[in-house]
């Protein structure tokens, strides 16, 4: 399979891109928000956030209502398909990533398996 016919969909939410930008409105113009997957957490994989100046030319970029994020092309095949949501509950305020690759998650949503 080559990259072209990896599935790429990854929907922001209209919550996830309100507070993109206002992550963002503090940061120099041009600047995106990075989603990632590593290694890790209590489920095997887990999620990264971070601020970074600009876009990676081989990034997948997803825009709505002004906010821009990014996916690294390793990250992009554990997203794909993935819906990002931003939730402000009891529990605290978080990024939620409803991922149908993930075969289970933890309880706080930050990590997943496979």
């Amino acid at each position: 399979m080559s990259g072209a016919d990896v599935v790429t969909n990854v929907e922001l939410s209209e919550r996830a891109a309100k507070r993109i930008v206002s992550i963002l409105a503090s940061e120099a113009p041009g600047s995106v928000l990075r989603v990632g997957v590593d290694g890790g957490g209590c489920s095997g994989f887990q999620y990264t956030y971070a601020v970074e100046a600009a876009a990676k030319e081989d990034d997948l970029v997803i825009e709505r209502d002004g906010a821009r994020l990014v996916v690294d092309p390793v990250s992009v095949g554990y997203l794909a398909g993935a819906r990002i949501d931003f939730v402000d509950d009891l529990m605290g305020q978080s990024f939620r990533i409803e991922n149908p690759n993930a075969s289970s998650s933890c309880g706080c949503g930050a990590s997943f398996s496979i």
